[in-house]
């Protein structure tokens, strides 16, 4: 197959979720197929362009700042975003020169297959018929829910109208794409249902099993660990709300607990909570796998989020047992009490922690069936074959012969 794929950014450094599943993906696809990688260039990490080769066969570098959301400029778009029915997580990507280069490939090549990754870059495809949308997220979820835990009113009000105008974008989007493919069944249902898409599927995360694989008897450094980007915001509002709200109960019966929060820029509101409550906040790490190697138990406390979580799936591949509430497992086939605990209540949640903590049975017991269950159906390679394989049928393609 000759395949466009276009995406807000290049893939390197991996720091993100959605960076992760989709470089893994398109090494796959790139040992069989023609892949031309289309994303905004970012000057001051030259790295993503170098690295493009490792997973497409052309890179379209596309020149566009993207205002920092620290930035006055950043202000100005939050204001506006209270005018335009586009909602801010999107326009803020508008790009003429992206439309041009996707204009001007889609005219030069026929490709068998055209992939807009994540809902972001739909605002700069011209004509989205012919068009696979890979939806790592059902994105109005994701505001609806800040809508409903933000920190104040106001906050709740202007989430609340972004939720809005997400669920105008993603309905015209979903339904003007040949089909869209999502990342577990409860996300697919909701697009179809919700957003009346025309064709749908889904493909599960994967997770690369030898590279999460634990040495024998790893140094125990941390009781638990949360490990994700800390400048996306339900990771933001998970540890804020683990912080106040779970670990003082988890201290008040192991008051020797010790917490390492692991990603990339932490707000300084976060700095400033970790270090009043004497936990590890590390920032950007080469690697993340000693931290789960080196912790008890992994915590994904997410009120707020969607698609799948690839951090659980990587700690079930370390080794490490997780906690984690409903949201935070959400699209995952995980049994509670047998591959995960769940819990959603500050109480209940430092109750699971506890437990685990205590028990190293249960522990080891927890990881060996999280272990199996990913080994079983969750490699790469089996979540690119169906993915692959969902292409093929959309298309109307012939199947891979070599």
């Amino acid at each position: 197959m000759k395949i466009l794929w276009v995406k807000t950014d290049f893939l390197h450094p991996t720091t993100r979720g959605g960076q992760i599943r989709t470089l893994e993906m398109l090494r796959q696809l790139h040992k069989r197929h023609e892949v031309h990688y289309v994303a905004f260039d970012d000057p001051h990490s030259p790295e993503g362009l170098e690295r493009s080769g490792e997973y497409s066969s052309f890179a379209y570098p596309v020149k566009h700042d993207v205002v920092s959301k620290a930035s006055p400029q950043f202000a100005l778009q939050l204001a506006g975003g209270l005018f335009s029915k586009i909602p801010l997580a999107v326009s803020r990507y508008r790009s003429a020169a992206m439309r041009d280069t996707l204009s001007r490939l889609t005219a030069q090549h026929d490709f068998d297959a055209k992939i807009c990754d994540f809902l972001v870059p739909s605002i700069n495809i011209e004509d989205l018929s012919g068009w696979t949308l890979f939806q790592h997220n059902v994105e109005t979820i994701i505001w609806e829910r800040h809508a409903k835990s933000g920190r104040t009113p106001l906050h709740r009000a202007y989430f609340a109208r972004q939720a809005r105008c997400m669920r105008d974008w993603e309905r015209f989007v979903c339904r003007a794409v040949s089909q869209v493919v999502a990342v577990s069944k409860i996300d697919e249902q909701i697009l179809r249902n919700q957003f009346s898409a025309r064709s749908t599927s889904s493909v599960e995360t994967g997770v690369d099993l030898d590279y999460f694989e634990s040495p024998a008897a790893p140094n125990r450094v941390y009781d638990l660990v949360f490990v994700g980007s800390m400048d996306w915001m339900p990771n933001i509002d998970g540890m804020q709300w683990f912080l106040t709200e779970v670990f003082p109960l988890i201290r008040a019966q192991k008051p020797e607990c010790k917490l390492a929060i692991v990603g990339r820029k932490p707000p300084a509101s976060l700095i400033a909570q970790a270090k009043e409550s004497g936990v590890t906040l590390t920032g950007t790490v080469p690697d993340v796998r000693p931290f789960f190697w080196e912790s008890a138990v992994s915590i994904v406390p997410l009120r707020v989020g969607g698609g799948t979580r690839l951090k659980i799936f990587e700690a079930m591949a370390a080794g490490t047992p997780v906690v984690s509430t409903t949201v935070g497992a959400e699209g995952l086939p995980v049994d509670h009490g047998k591959t995960v605990s769940i819990a959603d209540t500050a109480q209940a949640f430092a109750s699971e922690c506890l437990t685990l903590l205590e028990n190293s049975a249960m522990r080891r017991e927890m990881a060996s069936n999280a272990l199996d269950l990913i080994r079983a159906r969750f490699s790469w390679e089996q979540v690119t074959r169906r993915f692959e394989e969902n292409l093929r049928v959309a298309h109307a393609l012939p199947a891979q012969t070599a």
